[in-house]
């Protein structure tokens, strides 16, 4: 396998090298620069072509003279990315057949060798069927997937090299580092025999290149090695210290002069053998050496042999065996110690017999430098003796810092070990301290059961921590995993002995405590312990010596544990008793529907009502919070006081309202079949029936009256429903239930109960949804006469089971519409979600520019949901914006308690709303410079006594369908006008009463000074006057006028975003509106004008003329190729927007997977549409030769390995006036060795040549 190395920006290709790889390269064009073609038909010629290479160094070469077309000399750069070609014979190939070339197995590892490398892998076939293969990549990537294309696309063989053992080592280098560079620079895998394997032969698998590459570079490690000599010398470990030298120098010194390296075992390994390596001249000259000193030590040197005690050894040995070391470079004695695990004490000294006298004065001056001494003290004495944080033994080492003090736990023992002089001084300064703490410090014992433990600590520590400080001494008690019942108590004497006797006595009460466990509801201990504990303080006060613990809320526990004195237990047990009595005796309660209109009412002024009635009926009353759905106040006391406090409620009720209560009989028999489960059926009559409240009596009373309570008409309404359920619960009392899950319920329901409404209308059976807090979600209930039911059944289950076929469906919607239902968190998508069965809708990812959007569910629930989408973008388009100004400091009261006043007009009207920011440099704070801020009327004009216009921060934003919005504007004035009526009359320091709307009442209440109530008085006429003038023009505007069109105009009138209707809307100044698509019962083509009467009839006429404009509008299909289709939109539709605002018309182009790809249809008058085709025809032929152009070229450019083969054989390259086409010439002959010989070849050059005379 041949491979070159080509490294970017070097590269030159002549032209016998291109003729050679051009059946595998694509044709190249090369043109001069200021030579552009004109037209696909130019040829260029032979010096265009193939600009003659500079001549080097020719003679007349001036310094001045332009550069050739070649430019000037390349200069190499060196670059990260280099391109390898790897050529593999036919007969190497591993896999040949070339009828799948690019797709079969060849094409398969190359792409997974990219993917695993990162390298870049082009194969081409050449002429000889080998291939060839070119890896481009940074060096080390092209490396590995070149070992890899070696490994997996050519075959591979396999030799043998044998060298010596002792050299395979070196082959494998450093943590196996060389042989992998061996392998990978050779592309081959190299096998080295294990060590515990005699053979020495090591196994090359790879091509037959790399095989010889690899055994050459093996062979040359080998011979590298040759070189080298090992020497083992086995001397007696006696004398190595001497060869050694003191801390090592002398065989440094070896090393350094012969350039050997010496390895001398270290004196705690036992062995003796000196290792030697190098060069074989050094490695003889340092075994001489070494042989000599050996020869000498072992004829002058003798022995002695000394008694030193075990414990002194460490002394000799010193630190890191540096006193050892000390001894020999002074003496040139060397000290033989015995190992440390052996008992022997024996020290034998070898050295010369005139220098052993001075080394061993040196080793007994060594053993007796250090001293160990043991004290002996009492082990609880120990902690005394080292004081608090270490104080007393911390002067003793201050003054003595050589003597080191070691305390062992649990032994009588303290040990001493330093300078002979030091230690016997520490020794007397601890045993002095010792004599004065036994006079002073005394301790005792005591047994105490485990179990007192901890109450003899008590809470964090209390109790013990008292003792300890009390008596000035320390009590240790024993962990509990010790389970050791031995208490010990050290410090004073006396003290001790008073510790001692109240720790006794405090065991003695304990064992005469009792533990009693009552047992009391959980959801009375809150009662009981009372605000911040201060109940159960109460009792614990009572009772001092009783401890209550109540369990943790989390046990959900009812056991209360009571310890303490047997008497004392008893009483407080019968004490606490009592208590929870009385609590079940007031811990009655009942709950009374009030509607929630007359909460406040209840509660009164301050909470002067409800205050009153808890007063003198003794009872709790608990009302649900302002933002809660639930009606229900809940009475929690004695019995006969809660029905007292309930009647003295409702009475306030029936003052308030038309409130009646009705009694309707009905067997008792049927009440649990009337109320459903769970409280379903009646459930869903109170909700028909305006909230009336039904009251069952209760189960087992016996009783068959049934209350109803509510509104005049609602309870005949509800009443009515009742009997006519009975009626049929006693002669088609047949029920069934059915299954779905709870995400199908809003589909099954419909919008506004549309699909419902259908299915009880054609069965007569009644349908009952289960509500948030039932239990099980999942049921549905369906009751009537049997058949009706069965019928109902089948039509749910089918509706069931279509929702159960999940599809995959998509659409297209706009980029600038996808942040309206993707953002606060996807409420939008989670709204279609809910309501059509759960469906999943997916929008593209912000920054994809993608207008595709998937929608996942059941069939049905995926097309409602994609209606509905449709549908809300048809209104993001036709919405509007408009604005109206407050004044900034009434927007808090405009919004109301957490939003809810404009969360209540956005829900009604469909709109948003937005406030702008505060800006609070531009409050004002006095009343008659607000006067100078202007009051927006209800057609939008200033009124004339404004003085300024509207600052930036009062200026609020509506934004909805534009006769929403106008909806909207009025119920924020409406609302505004409310509140500046009430802070006007704050502002004159008066109270003000407004009655509630549903009173009805027309009184409203002014309290407060007389100047004030006056001044306030002339305030609110004035108001009523402006408010009485803006009702009449609300009259006048209310003028409403109906006309029919056709829904499929709908659109057009509306435009683009709503351009066409809000321009009509403006112009004459009016609401229009048109009916919604998801309302069945709205007739679908009538459109509603509303304003004055005058302006109505202006935008009736202008709508009429748009009308019939677009009647006389034609459709007309033409079918231009899709492949034009994306230049005529034009970049975002920019283009196509362009063209139908020029012609008047409009162009509507297939979705993507129409069966029709190539059809567009032009709407609008006859002559435009003409014109318009006439346009696009145009366009389409101009596009076209673009089209052609750049396939053709694409189809230039594509390699000839991917061409058809059928295609014919292809012209070539082609080049005018080239050499051999001139007189006389002829093309050359490319089989000729004469015009083309082979590199080596000794052809003698003809005289005349197209190519010129011959260079070598």
């Amino acid at each position: 396998m041949c491979s070159v190395d080509i490294h970017h920006h070097d590269v030159i290709l002549n032209f016998s090298s291109l003729l050679n790889h051009h059946h595998f390269l694509p044709p190249i064009i090369l043109c001069c620069p200021g030579c552009v073609p004109e037209d696909e038909a130019y040829i260029p010629t032979y010096l265009e072509a193939f600009p003659p290479l500079p001549e080097k160094g020719a003679p007349g070469e001036k310094a001045g003279e332009p550069a050739s077309a070649w430019g000037s000399k390349i200069r190499p750069i060196k670059a990260s990315v280099i391109t390898q070609v790897f050529h593999v014979p036919l007969e190497e190939r591993r896999y040949k057949d070339n009828s799948q070339f690019g797709e079969g197995e060849e094409a398969k590892v190359c792409l997974d060798i990219m993917q695993r490398t990162g390298a870049h892998i082009e194969l081409s076939l050449a002429k000889d069927q080998g291939l060839s293969i070119m890896v481009t990549g940074k060096l080390d990537s092209v490396m590995k997937a070149r070992k890899e294309i070696v490994a997996r696309l050519q075959t591979q063989a396999s030799a043998t090299v044998a060298i010596p053992k002792e050299h395979h080592r070196f082959v494998i280098g450093k943590n196996g580092e060389k042989l992998q560079e061996l392998e990978l620079k050779t592309a081959t895998k190299i096998a080295i025999p294990r060590p515990d394997d005699p053979s020495a032969n090591i196994r090359i698998t790879g091509t037959k290149e790399g095989i010889e590459k690899a055994r050459h570079e093996i062979l040359l490690i080998s011979a590298e090695q040759d070189k080298r000599a090992v020497e083992r010398l086995s001397l007696e470990k006696a004398f190595h210290p001497f060869i050694a030298g003191a801390h090592n120098r002398l065989v440094q010194e070896l090393s350094q002069e012969t350039g050997a390296r010496i390895s001398i075992p270290p004196p705690s390994l036992p062995k003796d053998e000196i290792v030697i390596t190098g060069e074989k001249e050094a490695v003889a000259l340092a075994l001489s050496r070494i042989r000599a000193i050996y020869d000498d030590k072992k004829r002058k040197t003798t022995t002695i042999s000394v008694e030193v005690k075990k414990s002194q050894h460490k002394y000799i040995v010193g630190p890191k065996g540096n006193t050892l070391q000390e001894i020999l470079e002074a003496t040139g004695v060397s000290v033989e110690m015995p190992p440390l695990d052996s008992s022997s004490e024996t020290i034998i000294l070898r050295g010369e017999p005139d220098k052993l006298g001075p080394a061993l004065t040196q080793v007994y001056a060594k053993a007796k430098s250090v001293m160990v001494v043991e004290v002996t003290a009492p082990a609880w004495l120990h902690r005394f003796i080292i004081g608090k944080k270490g104080q007393n033994i911390g002067r003793i080492t201050q003054q003595l810092p050589r003597v080191h003090i070691e305390f062992t736990d649990g032994e009588e023992r303290i040990s001493l070990e330093g300078p002979t002089e030091e230690v016997e001084q520490a020794q007397a300064q601890i045993q002095d301290i010792i004599k004065d703490l036994l006079v002073r410090m005394d301790y005792t014992e005591v047994i105490i059961d485990q179990r007192f433990h901890r109450h003899l600590i008590g809470k964090n520590g209390a109790n013990i921590n008292r003792i300890k400080e009390q008596y000035k001494v320390s009590v240790r008690i024993p962990q509990d995993s010790e389970r050791s019942g031995l208490v010990r108590i050290e410090g004073d004497p006396k003290g001790v002995q008073l510790a001692r006797r109240e720790l006794i006595e405090m065991v003695q009460r304990m064992e005469n405590e009792r533990t009693k466990d009552l047992i009391v509801e959980q959801k009375y201990h809150r009662t009981i312990i009372g605000q911040k504990g201060e109940k159960i303080k109460e009792v614990r006060d009572k009772f001092p010596e009783v401890i209550i613990n109540f369990p943790d809320p989390a046990q959900k526990s009812d056991i209360v544990q009571l310890r303490g004195p047997k008497n004392e237990v008893e009483k407080c047990a019968k004490f606490l008793q009592k208590i929870i009595a009385d609590l079940i005796e007031n811990s009655f309660s009942l709950s009374v529907p009030i509607f929630k209109q007359f909460h406040k009412n209840i509660i009164g002024k301050g909470g002067a009502n409800i205050k009153k009635i808890r007063e003198e009926t003794n009872t709790k009353i608990d009302l649900p919070t302002e933002n809660s759905n639930s009606e229900m106040i809940v009475i929690t006391g004695k019995k006969c006081n809660c029905e007292a406090a309930r009647d003295r409620i409702l009475a306030i009720q029936r003052e308030l309202a038309n409130i009646k209560e009705a009694e309707v009989t009905i067997p008792a028999k049927l009440h649990n079949s009337l109320i459903g489960s769970k409280g379903c059926l009646v459930r869903s009559i109170m909700e028909e029936c305006g909230g009336v409240h039904i009251h069952f009596p209760s189960e087992g009373s016996g009783s068959d009256k049934v209350t109803i309570r509510g509104p005049a008409g609602e309870v005949e309404r509800a009443k009515r429903q009742l009997l006519q359920l009975a009626e049929e619960k006693q002669v088609n009392n047949f029920t069934a239930e059915l299954q779905a899950k709870p995400e199908y319920h809003k589909f099954l329901i419909g919008r506004g109960g549309a699909n419902i409404r259908r299915v009880r209308d054609r069965t007569g059976a009644r349908i009952i949804f289960p509500s948030p807090d039932d239990t099980e979600q999942e049921l549905i209930t369906i009751v009537g006469r049997e058949e009706a039911v069965r019928l109902a059944q089948k039509e749910l289950e089918t509706l069931v089971k279509n929702l159960d076929d999940v599809v995959e469906d998509s659409m297209v919607v706009e980029v600038r519409h996808h942040r309206h239902f993707v953002c606060r968190r996807g409420q939008v998508l989670r709204e279609l979600a809910e309501e059509y069965g759960g469906v999943a809708v997916s929008f593209p990812r912000t920054g994809a520019h993608s207008q595709r959007v998937t929608l996942k569910g059941a069939k049905d629930c995926v097309e409602a949901a994609k209606r509905r989408i449709q549908e809300i973008i048809e209104d993001l388009e036709s919405q509007v914006s408009i604005e109206v100004a407050i004044l900034q400091r009434y927007h808090r009261a405009v919004m109301g308690p957490k939003g809810c006043r404009i969360q209540h007009i956005t829900r009604e009207h469909e709109v948003q709303i937005k406030f702008p920011e505060r800006d609070d440099s531009a409050d004002v704070c006095k009343f008659e410079h607000n006067k100078r801020v202007n009051m927006t009327l209800e057609n939008g004009e200033v009124s004339p006594d404004a003085e300024s216009a509207p600052r930036k921060c009062d200026v609020i934003t509506i934004s909805g369908r534009a006769e929403k919005c106008e909806l909207a504007k009025t119920a924020l004035l409406v609302l505004y006008t409310r509140i500046t009526c009430v802070c006007d009359c704050v502002r004159a320091q008066v109270n003000i009463w407004v009655p509630q709307p549903e009173q009805q009442s027309d009184v409203i209440k002014v309290t407060g000074q007389i100047a004030n109530v006056e001044r306030a008085k002339l305030g609110l006429l004035e108001r009523v006057k402006e408010l009485q003038a803006e009702q009449e023009d609300r009259a006048l505007r209310s003028f409403k006028a109906t006309m029919s069109v056709d829904p499929r105009f709908h659109p057009k009138i509306i435009g683009r975003k709503g351009a066409v209707i809000s321009q009509i809307r403006k112009d004459h100044d009016v609401s229009i509106q048109f009916p919604d698509k998801g309302d069945e019962q709205q007739v679908c083509d009538v459109i509603v004008i509303s304003g004055y009467e005058r302006n109505v009839e202006e935008a009736r006429q202008a709508i009429q003329q748009l009308v019939a404009e677009l009647q006389e509008m034609v459709s007309q299909d033409v079918h231009l190729d899709p492949r034009t289709h994306a230049r005529i939109i034009g970049a975002r539709g920019k283009a196509i927007r362009k063209l139908m605002e020029e012609f008047k018309v409009d162009i509507r182009f297939p979705q993507p997977g129409s069966d029709e790809p190539d059809k567009v249809t032009v709407t609008g008058l006859p002559e435009t549409v003409d014109n318009a085709i006439d346009h696009l025809l145009n366009l389409e032929e101009e596009y076209m030769l673009s089209v052609t152009e750049t396939e053709t070229m694409a189809a230039y450019m594509k390699p000839p390995s991917r061409e058809d083969s059928s295609a014919g054989p292809a012209k070539g390259f082609v080049v005018r006036d080239a050499p051999w086409n001139a007189p006389g010439n002829k093309a050359p002959d490319m089989s000729s060795a004469e015009d083309f010989p082979t590199f080596g070849a000794g052809v003698a050059p003809k005289q005349t040549s197209a190519w010129g005379p011959k260079k070598f």
